[in-house]
């Protein structure tokens, strides 16, 4: 007996035009960005003034277009673009528009407010409708590279090192540019320049340690309040030893990006300057991110609680975690 196969045929073409709605399931989060969208006001967007009396994309399809694009994933005005002819979603959210990269980028820094806007009321209406249910979250962080040279860091002793001896060259300088005035004769137009350049950099290395003297009180008020915390509920737990509200000397701020730090994803990786961005996102069908923040340490460890703290009041709270 010969097998049957189904008819794939390519080549008829359709009696009647698509329609792209039977295309995409009833219950695709598009359609409740779509319908999210339109109950907002969105008077503030502002549309690609490009001078050539083209019609423009109505703002509100390029909001929805970024909202639901940004929840499945796709961040790259590139891949946004590709979407709008390959994904069946967006093909029908874009009314089988096809803005390019240029346009969507555009749109998106100049928005930039609006667009965060539109994301919280998204999230608030999905919480208050029951689409987003905080049930099962999963919890996870990755590494970002900052935008700034490991070789940029300096420790926290070189840099009283280098301040004491910046201060001295500082000094130095002056005098000598006294010496120039005496005499006329000399030209004295380098001296100012340089006085101002070491100047400038004392002003960094008196910077980062501040910064890392900063650092180092903060994390002495973290353990305090920690420990009010667990006296009132364990009164006779042993109190942990308290860290030095002094930076330790091999401690390191960047001078470029003095947020970011040197850290490495594993024994095996390399170091670089980067930040631990953490994000929270529901598990149970939508994906949505309900929280995130960033940290300057390597770890993960003990982020459980401050990335529980960062989903929104209005989304609820979880019942379990990943």
């Amino acid at each position: 007996m010969s097998e049957r196969f189904v008819n794939v045929d390519r080549d008829t073409p359709m009696l009647l035009p698509a329609d792209l709605r039977e295309w995409v399931p009833a219950d695709d989060m598009v359609h409740f960005v779509l319908e999210a969208l339109e109950a907002m006001p969105l008077s503030t967007l502002k549309v690609n003034r490009r001078g050539s009396g083209s019609a423009q994309y109505p703002p509100q399809m390029m909001l929805a277009l970024l909202i639901y694009c940004y929840s499945q994933g796709v961040m790259s005005s590139r891949k946004i673009e590709r979407a709008t002819y390959r994904d069946l979603a967006v093909r029908y959210l874009s009314g089988d528009t096809h803005p390019d990269h240029d346009t969507i980028c555009t749109f998106r820094r100049e928005n930039r407010e609006a667009f965060n806007e539109g994301i919280v009321k998204v999230l608030e209406l999905a919480g208050e409708m029951g689409v987003v249910k905080v049930g099962t979250v999963s919890v996870d962080g990755t590494h970002i590279k900052a935008n700034a040279s490991k070789h940029k860091s300096v420790r926290y002793d070189r840099a009283g090192e280098l301040e004491v001896q910046l201060r001295a060259d500082i000094q130095e300088l002056i005098e000598q540019a006294e010496q120039i005035d005496r005499n006329e004769t000399e030209d004295g137009t380098r001296l100012p320049a340089e006085i101002a350049r070491r100047e400038k950099l004392r002003e960094k290395m008196l910077e980062a340690r501040r910064r890392l003297e900063d650092r180092a009180e903060e994390k002495v008020r973290e353990h305090q309040e920690r420990e009010e915390t667990e006296r009132r509920e364990n009164p006779g737990k042993k109190p942990k030893k308290p860290p030095s509200s002094t930076p330790e000397d091999s401690q390191q701020m960047n001078l470029v990006d003095p947020d970011s730090s040197v850290m490495r994803k594993n024994r095996r990786d390399g170091w670089q300057q980067a930040y631990n961005a953490q994000i929270v996102v529901d598990a149970e069908g939508s994906q949505m991110i309900l929280g995130e923040y960033v940290i300057q340490t390597p770890s993960d460890a003990n982020e459980l609680e401050p990335a529980l703290a960062s989903i929104g009041e209005h989304m609820g709270v979880p019942d379990r975690v990943l």
